[in-house]
């Protein structure tokens, strides 16, 4: 038995080292995996901001940080997408706590919603991303893109700062955490989520291409 000891010990550490590598490498691919969406039928989830009929063939559903580079990199492809295919498209506010302006200007987003200009803010915050993203007095250029937009800028104010607002994008926020989303962009498309590498400007078309294929019915 001695003389087998040796061998046996081998064998056994190279058994935990395949173990523990595939262990390892499901781990990570879980990490990585998109999230699936597990809302509950009939849970429209609070639906507020939309482009597109509510009967579209296809729903592209985006959770978004306005400070998120590959987020406004991917804005106006998806404007283009919408207006091509015709989608509804669904926009969530997922701010990430490490972008410093990012919930402010979901709450100046939502703040000119409240006077019926959320989507042209939406355009603007994602079109000027490189000059607020990196001032200094974010909030000022805010306060400008209103005036741009002929808001009423002291009701602007005071629906950026109001509980109202910052609730409304702590539920979307929350909403998403609830369903696995953990980073931005997430894009959901008629509730499957697409991985990292079909969220960009070449792939994201494709994919809707495919979703408006799969489906329309056969003839």
């Amino acid at each position: 038995m001695k003389r087998f000891l040796p061998f046996i010990i081998v064998i056994l550490v190279a058994l935990l080292a395949i173990g523990g590598g595939t262990f390892l490498y499901f781990s990570k691919r879980s990490a990585n995996a998109p999230p699936k969406f597990t809302r509950p039928a009939g849970d429209a989830g609070g639906i507020v901001h939309t482009l597109g009929p509510a009967d579209a063939a296809v729903t592209l559903e985006e959770f978004g940080d306005f400070q998120c580079p590959p987020c406004g990199q991917l804005s106006e492809p998806i404007n283009q997408l919408q207006k091509q295919h015709n989608l509804r498209v669904i926009y969530r506010n997922f701010p990430l706590a490490n972008h410093q302006w990012a919930k402010d200007a979901a709450c100046a987003a939502e703040a000119a919603g409240k006077q019926g200009k959320f989507w042209p803010m939406h355009d603007l915050l994602f079109r000027e991303q490189a000059v607020w993203s990196q001032s200094t007095d974010a909030l000022a250029l805010f306060s400008a893109y209103a005036g741009m937009l002929q808001l009423d800028l002291d009701q602007f104010k005071k629906d950026m700062e109001s509980q109202e607002v910052q609730e409304k994008v702590e539920l979307d926020r929350r909403r998403g955490a609830a369903i696995g989303v953990k980073t931005t962009p997430t894009i959901f498309l008629n509730n499957e989520a697409l991985t990292v590498e079909q969220m960009n400007p070449t792939q994201l078309p494709e994919m809707v291409e495919a979703a408006v294929k799969k489906a329309k019915p056969s003839s």
